[in-house]
């Protein structure tokens, strides 16, 4: 009898240790701590917490030490006692021994939370500055959406990469100006919370435009205090902004308004006049089964005029100076009212739905003249492009965790839809902004795009499989409003997308990844239509060979070498209301990155990416990717909470590279610093910064066209390019309550 009560407490015993245990992590005010790391030093188990702080850890029983540790938080020791257990931790500064490269698809995600963490970012164009190996340029006035580059892409406006804030897209479909078009200037960068992105083609989640990459967006769902602050600089540049907590610092819910206000004039000859308003409320709650809900609301609204893009040969010449302009009458007017609604529900431990569903009102009005008096020697070419725009969506996941014998299953079921429906998208010819001289395309747009995905992650050990498959439909329908006859034009798509990926983690400081899946970007409805539904979703396939390595605790090593075929498309070319084939292209190349703490203080970063980017079906020499950039790097030192001052010195860099076919012309690279520096004093923050700290003469925006001035006999095929801001000093003072 003594040795049967003998073997059942010993089997008891073994039972409470292989019990799998729950648990939670959250900060002092309640909050959820994502991406925590417990790992229990008795049995050698770890875990990570998920979205809502939640996390169960197998081999674990009471007495057994769990070591707790997050970016941002104090490390602490909890001693599991034997039930369901809270675990509380403690801000502390930024430790970039903390982090452990987490086995999963997104790891990179860590390097752009050591980057907001250490630099924190103050307006919308160094939000997407955040991204490693992603470059912006801005040619009219502030105002309209960013150039991007990324991995040998000229994404114009966003063709190539997918953005997205709090799960609503930012890219538009069929846009009057360009396909993908993405203005972030809706997004206050006081409320950004968090920074997902990935490269390459590799994300189920990530349909439409994720090629050369995607970049998701969130904004806060609390702000822990009240602040107003004021900036004031050079070329009559203003701006306000405000955040205020609307409810105080409850446990269970939170409510805030955010509000921006600029205005500048900018560097050139002629004003920019440019008004910006941003306005954003959101609230948050935590339910009583640990679900999050937040509905948020927003407007923006801007309004600017532009010198638009020079001739070098003006600017040669002594014509005009390098911020002058030959047609000053550019410019537009822009705006997007928002509701989004979020909801993540966990349903156990191991499961948990998250969904959102929004609504956009956008409208969009700009003048441009790229060749001056090429096509009306008379009245000159300016063009109006302009759109009325309705969106609305949802995107739904279902999460899930299992255990097949040995092997950790995650399972992701996704679905949703996103329906655009735009009237009146003009292309006209114009004069002085009052006058049309003629309507080129005028129509209504119509654009639905349905989708599902299944994504799954099977982890052996070290080793995590992730095969994935993802499948769109798209409708698209087009009324031209040129023609006498009414007529809507239709055509529909199926895409399918298939991702399999594999991660090998030797340990916390080491991971190895190969990444492989085909992606696509659409093409305007224009195409589609015309076209008759071929070669309308052009496939793009990519791969990736990559570490994540630690080999000093304070010092991070990022690594991948890529390649990215995109199949042969045509494209509509919105300043021109035409269609033109593009064909077949490679790009590959190389990235880099580190990320180093020197002390509690100081933070080096730098990232260096190389790409070789060709046509395909193009002779030897002919075969240049335009404006394709070939090697860019990014870079800085920053400190933070060094007796109460932050701030520090970054670069950019981007080599020239060509601007035609065959590279006879040449986008002239550039090397230009920015420095800030902050004071708080109490409750007092004061700050100076300096865009262009050493007054370089840089061409932010450059192209190859073909133009003619008024009284030239013929045109001229040459670099027209918007000039970069010169020194820009601007002072701030940010008081908090």
């Amino acid at each position: 009898m003594k040795n049967f009560f003998v073997i059942l407490i010993t089997l008891l015993g073994l039972t409470t240790y292989a019990q799998i245990q729950k648990g939670i992590v959250v900060d002092s005010d309640g909050n959820a701590v994502e991406n925590a790391y417990i790992n229990n030093i008795s049995s050698g188990s770890h875990a990570h917490t998920n979205e809502f702080g939640m996390f169960s850890i197998d081999k674990t029983a009471a007495g057994n030490v769990l070591k707790v540790n997050a970016l941002g938080f104090k490390k602490m020791n909890y001693t599991f006692s034997g039930s369901e257990f809270r675990i509380v931790l403690e801000d502390d500064i930024f430790r970039l021994n903390e982090i452990v490269i987490q086995a999963k698809l997104s790891a990179m995600n860590v390097i752009s939370k050591i980057d907001l963490q250490t630099t924190p970012v103050n307006s919308s164009q160094e939000i997407l500055r955040k991204v490693p190996g992603l470059f912006i340029g801005q040619h009219a006035g502030g105002g309209k959406a960013e150039q991007l580059f990324l991995r040998g892409f000229d994404i114009d406006h966003g063709t190539d990469i997918a953005i997205s804030v709090d799960g609503m897209p930012v890219n538009m479909v069929s846009h009057a100006h360009g396909q993908g078009y993405a203005d972030l200037h809706f997004v206050i960068p006081e409320t950004v919370e968090k920074i997902d992105f990935g490269k390459g083609t590799y994300y189920a989640s990530k349909g439409d435009f994720a090629t050369a990459g995607y970049v998701a967006f969130q904004t806060k769902d609390k702000i822990e205090k009240s602040s107003i602050g004021l900036e004031v600089g050079q070329f009559n540049t203003l701006r306000t902004v405000g955040l205020f907590n609307l409810l105080g610092n409850q446990k269970t819910q939170s409510a805030y308004i955010a509000t921006e206000y600029i205005l500048t004039d900018g560097p050139f000859d002629s004003p920019q006049n440019f008004n910006r308003i941003n306005l954003l409320g959101k609230y948050s709650a935590i339910l009583a089964d640990n679900s999050k809900f937040s509905v948020s609301a927003s407007r923006f609204s801007s309004r600017w005029d532009a010198s638009g893009q020079i001739p070098q040969r003006l600017v040669d010449n002594g014509t005009i100076s390098r911020f002058g302009s030959v047609d000053d009458t550019e410019g537009g007017s822009t705006s997007r009212s928002n509701i989004n609604a979020s909801l993540s529900k966990p349903i156990d431990e191991n499961t948990f739905v998250k969904a959102n569903a929004f609504y956009s009102k956008y409208d969009f009005e700009l003048y441009s003249n790229f060749t001056f008096f090429l096509y009306d020697p008379i009245n000159g070419d300016q063009i109006r492009q302009k759109e009325n725009r309705t969106i609305y969506g949802m995107n739904a996941e279902l999460n899930k965790k299992t255990k097949l014998n040995d092997v950790n299953v995650l399972m992701q079921y996704g679905i949703g839809f996103r329906a655009d429906a735009t009237k009146d998208t003009e292309l006209s010819h114009t004069l002085n902004r009052t006058t049309t001289l003629q309507q080129i395309k005028l129509g209504d747009i119509d654009e639905s795009n349905l989708f599902s995905y299944v994504n799954s992650e099977f982890s052996f050990g070290k080793l995590m499989i992730n095969p994935a498959v993802r499948l769109d439909y798209f409708k698209f329908n087009y009324r031209d409003k040129l023609t006498t006859d009414y007529n809507t034009q239709t055509e529909s798509k199926v895409k399918i997308s298939p991702k399999l990926n594999f991660i090998y983690s030797q340990n916390n400081n080491l991971q190895f990844y190969i990444k492989s899946g085909i992606g696509f970007h659409s093409n305007d409805t224009r195409v589609v239509v015309q076209n008759s539904g071929k070669q309308i979703l052009p496939t793009a396939i990519g791969t990736d060979i990559g570490t994540i390595w630690k080999p000093f605790p304070k010092l991070i090593v990022n690594s991948a070498l890529w390649y990215l075929y995109l199949e042969q498309e045509f494209v509509y070319v919105g300043d021109a209301g035409i269609i033109e084939p593009s064909g077949k292209s490679k790009r590959m190349g190389f990235d880099l990155g580190l990320r180093y703490q020197l002390n509690d203080w100081f933070y080096l970063d730098t990232d260096a990416n190389y790409t070789y980017a060709r046509s395909i079906d193009e002779p030897k020499g002919q075969d240049y990717i335009p404006l394709a950039p070939d090697f860019t790097s990014t870079g800085g030192l920053s400190f933070q909470n060094l007796n109460g001052f932050s701030g520090g010195i970054h670069y950019r860099y981007l080599k020239s590279r060509p601007a035609n076919e065959d590279n006879s012309l040449v986008a002239k690279g550039y090397f230009v610093s920015d420095f800030n520096i902050n004071y708080k004093l109490k409750s007092i923050s004061f700050g100076i910064a300096v865009d262009n700290l050493f007054n370089t003469k840089w061409n932010e925006t450059q192209f190859a066209t073909e133009s003619r001035l008024k009284n030239e006999p013929t045109s001229v095929e040459e670099i027209h390019f918007t000039p970069g801001t010169p020194f820009f000093m601007k002072g701030k003072i940010t008081y908090t309550f």
